[in-house]
């Protein structure tokens, strides 16, 4: 009876060696992905502090399969990648990424875009990517900043220079809702306003490769917006001081900004130094402060030419 047993016993463990694992029926691409996996489990499970025992209490996966999982020869399910995800905390696609794209600190680094504002991603975005960024801009400059830095008298120079149509976003949205930004305002409100403002930005995009666009100085309060603008467009920053902003609004017949209003130039200050960190986010900043009008045009022209923004001047 002794020998049979033995015999069963040896039968058993025979067997359980020659059984394939679980990645051995599977074509080799995907038996990577599983070692992969595998590998990229255990990793965010080390860093994190957690053993298999524990990370099993926080999923409710056996650290028996945790193990198979671990060393490449589990199949894993996706409910059960979804719940091992929620334990860690991470996203599901930081399982499944290839060996090329994974770095320890990449989930940590996903977290801090998603947190971030819509300025620092388009910034991030033309870091790391800038041959596709500079295609999706093609050739499209817009001009930021505060009134009376000279968005619409440059930017029409600059467009009769180059041969581009110039665009006026607010003007734009006046044509396209038929009626004047007052109106549109106290019809619809300031949330109104932004979507137009929104899906005037989006049409001039898709209807233009090519084109010289001023912005209202407070789209860079308004994150989706401002996000377009610069992942979209070539930005450049008509940079000028408080009080320059103040008298050419005045020169141009303006008189709405101090009348009535002895504290109009301190919220002016206060205007400019909140926006200051968006603007800079820009491409380029053109410094304007104590220069004329015609020396202006001379140097946004030939940043123009030397950032190679738009590729043609008018003959």
């Amino acid at each position: 009876m002794s020998f049979e047993r033995n015999d069963h016993l040896n039968v058993k463990k025979s067997v359980a060696l020659a059984a394939p694992s679980a990645a051995a029926g599977l074509d080799l691409q995907s038996a990577a992905l599983l070692r992969s996996l595998g590998t990229r489990l255990r990793q965010m499970r080390k860093s994190q502090g957690f053993s298999r025992r524990s990370l099993s209490e926080r999923s409710g996966v056996s650290p028996r399969y945790l193990a198979k999982v671990e060393a490449g020869d589990g199949n894993i399910s996706i409910g059960l990648l979804i719940k091992l995800a929620t334990a860690l905390d991470r996203p599901i696609e930081h399982f499944l990424m290839v060996d090329a794209m994974f770095h320890s600190d990449l989930p940590h680094i996903s977290q801090l875009y998603a947190r971030a504002d819509a300025a620092v991603r388009a910034r991030v975005l033309q870091v790391l990517d800038p041959e596709r960024i500079g295609l999706k801009k093609a050739q499209r400059l817009c001009l930021v900043g505060l009134r009376g830095a000279g968005k619409s008298t440059l930017g029409a120079r600059m467009a009769d220079v180059f041969d581009a149509p110039f665009i006026e976003l607010n003007r734009e949205i006046e044509k396209n809702a038929g009626m004047a930004l007052g109106e549109i305002i106290a019809l619809y409100g300031q949330e109104g306003y932004r979507q137009l403002e929104a899906d005037t930005l989006t049409g001039i995009i898709e209807g233009h490769s090519r084109a010289v666009v001023a912005v209202a100085g407070g789209i860079v309060s308004e994150e989706g917006s401002f996000y377009h603008v610069l992942s979209r467009f070539h930005t450049v920053w008509l940079k000028a001081s408080a009080s320059e902003h103040m008298e050419r609004v005045r020169a141009q017949g303006d008189v709405r900004p101090m009348q009535d209003n002895p504290h109009a130039m301190i919220q002016l200050r206060q205007i400019l130094r909140s926006r200051e960190a968006l603007y800079t986010q820009s491409d380029y900043v053109l410094d304007t402060s104590g220069k004329s009008v015609d020396q202006s045009h001379i140097d946004l022209s030939q940043l123009i030419e030397s950032c190679q923004i738009l590729n043609s001047r008018a003959v």
